[in-house]
């Protein structure tokens, strides 16, 4: 006689499934309100009252390697978002920093928890384009999502270029209610 199993194979495959996308959804983290397009320094995002202060005093040049470094990400805007992903048919959030940071000579961890690990702490006051931003994506305090500073505005905003699940590779803002509410702390590499 056989015996009788509490799970079908449809009822295991879905479990999986929704395992898989549970995942993909936590991973690397989306926003509603994303730019697809370089933002230019004119170009802000209304603060809201309840948002933290993330503002940049720098408001100096970049130098000519991180212009390089900035340029080779800007390159990737508008790939797609795939999990696990590296390259332009498709990036997750560290697999973008991972690629961008290579192409200009510096090796980077694969997962953004370890590249959180690296380089020197730093206030958000003090980031400058190149700096890395770290997010918890799904509450608390585990990095789950990274993110390159791509410029800072006229009145402190911080924008920065990454891969989204919901867009591919975008530039976002500090100042977006979304991101601002994940934001963990930055590190500097370069």
């Amino acid at each position: 006689m056989k015996e009788r199993t509490f799970c079908n194979n449809s009822q295991i495959r879905n479990l999986v499934i929704m395992s898989a996308f549970s995942l993909f959804v936590v991973s690397c983290g989306s926003s509603k309100n994303v730019s697809s397009k370089k933002v230019t320094a004119n170009k802000s995002v209304a603060k809201a009252e309840s948002l933290r202060k993330l503002d940049s005093r720098f408001d100096g040049k970049v130098s000519k390697s991180i212009s390089e470094l900035l340029k080779d990400a800007e390159k990737y805007l508008g790939a797609p978002y795939k999990f696990g992903g590296s390259t332009s048919s498709g990036f997750d959030c560290s697999g973008f920093a991972v690629k961008v940071f290579e192409e200009n000579s510096y090796k980077l961890p694969r997962r953004s928890a370890d590249q959180a690990e690296t380089g020197s702490a730093i206030d958000i006051r003090e980031v400058r384009p190149g700096d890395l931003l770290f997010f918890a994506t799904a509450g608390g305090t585990k990095v789950s999502h990274v993110g390159i500073v791509h410029d800072i505005g006229n009145d402190g905003e911080v924008r920065f270029i990454h891969a989204s699940t919901s867009k591919g590779v975008i530039i976002s803002s500090l100042n977006e209610s979304y991101w601002n509410k994940a934001y963990l702390h930055a590190k500097r590499v370069l």
